[in-house]
């Protein structure tokens, strides 16, 4: 019982807050989306994480081996996900690269802020840094068929991942008067990422649902799996270990969708795998958590 107002302590405020936005934009009232979004990761999100990293305890080997850990979790999802879709001759442009990449922002680092404390935002930022990278590189070119790097260099919360790794590094920290302004915006940006997760599934035109559901099941248990086990083989210590599980299997992010539409994937079926799998981890992220507490 215990356990179990533990777990939804931790998920209520989560889904609830998406649930505002969903119902926000239901009644007709206006939000735009594009403008919360850019401020939240142009601003509020890339300052999240350059002082979650900046004050952490934790050192740099211990992050670096939880960023590889991620990779090699990516690696093997992207592994067995082109396989499966190669068997069920679903289109790879279209569904391999949302089944490989998490809602790692909108969802993964709430969860992890209210599971873990102030450590396990530090790790999810971590892996906030690292999906990004990848689903904006790989991820890309797994849709398009090219991609670039050094367009995600120009990402702002790619610069403050290397800007708080190497504060973190150094020892250094800003002065308290700036720290606290950082501390400030950063505040803005979990509140913004939910309302504006529960906005865009509201916005979805959803395609092909019955794939949807059944893949995004398929896409929790191997993504959890995969997750804790490289978890294990990398050693990571408990914190580390719930949020690579939970960061990894968090349903499709909406970006999945922007890119679909952008590089010519079916991006109804996308926004269907994005709904469903959403819907579907009201469910699954509770379980999921209540076995790595």
């Amino acid at each position: 019982m215990n356990l179990a107002l533990t777990v939804l302590e931790i998920v209520a405020p989560v889904f609830l807050l998406a649930g505002i936005g969903f119902l926000w934009v239901r009644a007709g009232f206006e939000y735009r989306i594009e403008f919360v979004t850019r401020l939240a990761m142009t601003l509020a999100v890339p300052c999240l994480i350059f002082t979650a990293l900046m004050k952490t305890e934790v050192d740099l080997a211990a992050l670096a081996n939880l960023t590889l850990a991620a990779i090699a979790s990516y690696a093997a999802v992207g592994v067995v996900g082109a396989a499966l879709l190669l068997l069920l001759r679903l289109n790879q442009q279209t569904f391999l690269a949302p089944f490989i990449f998490g809602n790692t922002g909108n969802l993964g680092i709430p969860l992890a802020l209210f599971a873990f404390g102030q450590p396990g935002l530090e790790r999810a930022v971590v892996l906030l840094a690292v999906s990004a990278v990848l689903s904006f590189t790989l991820g890309i070119w797994l849709v398009a068929g090219r991609g670039s790097f050094l367009k995600i260099l120009k990402e702002p919360m790619i610069g403050a991942t290397f800007l708080g790794a190497l504060f973190l590094w150094q020892g250094w920290e800003t002065p308290r008067f700036l720290t606290n302004t950082l501390d400030l915006i950063g505040q803005m940006a979990i509140p913004l990422m939910l309302l504006t997760l529960g906005v865009a599934v509201a916005r979805l035109t959803p395609a092909r649902i019955t794939t949807a559901i059944w893949l995004s099941l398929v896409k929790l248990v191997i993504c959890a799996v995969i997750a804790w086990g490289m978890a294990r083989a990398f050693g990571l210590d408990d914190i580390s270990f719930g949020v690579l599980v939970l960061q990894i299997s968090t349903p499709v992010a909406v970006t999945a969708y922007l890119i679909a539409e952008k590089y010519g994937a079916d991006s109804d079926s996308v926004a269907g795998f994005v709904v469903v799998s959403t819907l579907i981890s009201v469910a699954g992220l509770p379980l999921l958590l209540a076995l790595v507490l």
